[in-house]
């Protein structure tokens, strides 16, 4: 069983799934649904879709340079069977798999931290803005460094006049 991968989203195609497109110079664009076909017939680019694996990988939302990916690269040649080589295959699969969910969890990791600080400059800048949801009233007017400037704005009688009552 051939698992392809989609020229568009870098997704898995799957035998007897997809639409594939063969250019004039016979080179060959699987797809693994109509969504990448057509954006791929509108010439988009799948670096700057944010849905496809390249926008990602670009932007720093997906790991790019991990060595333990080169280990599911196909190999096309047979090899000789050999029953020491076959168990520290299975070994290694299992050390690299752990490998890999430790790196990805570090990669969420570092991720996280820059929201984190984008999280406590946003409750600073609304607690600065609603400080008088939190001090008594009169800490304020004892207090002027609490309150902010007043703005005055304002309306001429004709804005006033031409919009609508409410009922």
């Amino acid at each position: 069983m051939r698992i392809e991968k989609c020229w568009f989203c870098s997704s898995t195609i799957y035998p007897g799934h997809g639409i594939q497109f063969v250019r004039n110079d016979a080179k060959i664009f699987r797809f693994c649904r109509s969504k990448c076909h057509k954006n791929f017939k509108m010439k988009r680019n799948p670096r700057k879709v944010k849905w496809t694996k390249a926008y990602r990988r670009l932007h720093g939302k997906d790991m790019t340079q991990d060595s333990t990916f080169e280990f599911e690269r196909k190999r096309n040649r047979p090899e000789r069977y050999d029953r020491n080589l076959t168990e520290n295959t299975l070994k290694a699969i299992k050390t690299i798999d752990k490998v890999r969910s430790r790196r990805e969890a570090k990669h969420i990791e570092t991720r996280k931290k820059g929201k984190k600080a984008q999280l406590m400059r946003e409750a600073v800048k609304e607690l600065e803005q609603s400080i008088s949801l939190v001090k008594a009233p009169s800490v304020l007017k004892e207090d002027k460094s609490y309150t902010l400037p007043k703005i005055k704005v304002k309306v001429s009688q004709e804005e006033a006049k031409n919009q609508p009552m409410e009922e």
